[in-house]
Formats: structure tokens, C-alpha cells, sequence
């Protein structure tokens, strides 16, 4: 297994991956947001997602992970926002999502990042484990409107 940006190529798979990770979450994402995510992963300029992906031996993706990167009003370098991660069911428990992790570290460090940021749910007890091991759990509680 190893990680690199997404390629055009990999639509199909990245779409069954984002269907998964919605899935997971519950949550349902119109098609019209989702062609306009693959669009900015695609189209990488400044401000759009990046995509990096976990593939097989096959090159076949397997994991998933979007991040943003943002100017910050606390430093002049900018902060990542890792704002989605996910792995496929079938492959986990392989280091997959560690993986995609540290290649989002990766690029945040090329890029100069203050810092690298990521929300899960608090009931979400398998993925808080590994984070547990990969950052610090920050002591901010999220309001919404």
C-alpha cells in the first residue's frame, strides 16, 4: 500500500469511497456538491481540496483523505484542515489510515503548516484511537450554526 494525490483515474473508486465515508456519517451530500468536490480535486488551484489517496498493489484506491489549507489570523504560515478521511472497510486494521495521515503531514510540512486539524465524532472510538497515537486531542469544543 502507499499514498499519492488523486488522479482522474480514480473517480470511480473515490466515488464509492466518498459514498462510504457519507454513509458512515449518515450524512447525505447532493451530487451537485460532490461533482463540484471531484471538480476542485481535479482542478487543484489555491483554495481548492487537495486529494490524497491510499491505493493496492494494484494502484486501485483504498482510502481517501481531502484537506484544505487556510490562512490563519495567528500566523502568517497556514494551517491544513484535514476535512474528510476514510477507508475502505475491507482494508482496515492495516495501517491504512496512519498512512494517509502522515501523508497529509507530509504535504502540510511542504507547504509550511502551523498546524495540521482534523473533527470526528466523539462516539467514533476506533478512529480516535489511532489519532490518539498520531496528534493531541485539542481541548476546543465546536459550536455550529
Amino acid at each position: 500500500m502507499t499514498t499519492r494525490r488523486i488522479a482522474a483515474k480514480d473517480k470511480a473508486a473515490w466515488l464509492s469511497l466518498f459514498k462510504g465515508y457519507n454513509d458512515f456519517y449518515a450524512a447525505s451530500v447532493p451530487a451537485e456538491v460532490v461533482d463540484t468536490l471531484w471538480q476542485r480535486l481535479m482542478r487543484a488551484a489555491p483554495g481548492d481540496h487537495i486529494g490524497i489517496v491510499a491505493v493496492d498493489a494494484e494502484d486501485r484506491p483504498i482510502g481517501l483523505a481531502h484537506i484544505l489549507f487556510h490562512a490563519s489570523s495567528w500566523s502568517i504560515a497556514p494551517d491544513c484542515y484535514l476535512e474528510d478521511l476514510y477507508v475502505d472497510p475491507a482494508t482496515r486494521k492495516a495501517g491504512i489510515g496512519r498512512a494517509l495521515i502522515e501523508a497529509v503531514y507530509a504535504e502540510a510540512d511542504a507547504r509550511g503548516a502551523r498546524r495540521t486539524y482534523w473533527m470526528t465524532q466523539e462516539t467514533n472510538a476506533t478512529a480516535r484511537r489511532l489519532y490518539d497515537q498520531v496528534a493531541k486531542k485539542s481541548d476546543f469544543v465546536q459550536y455550529r450554526r
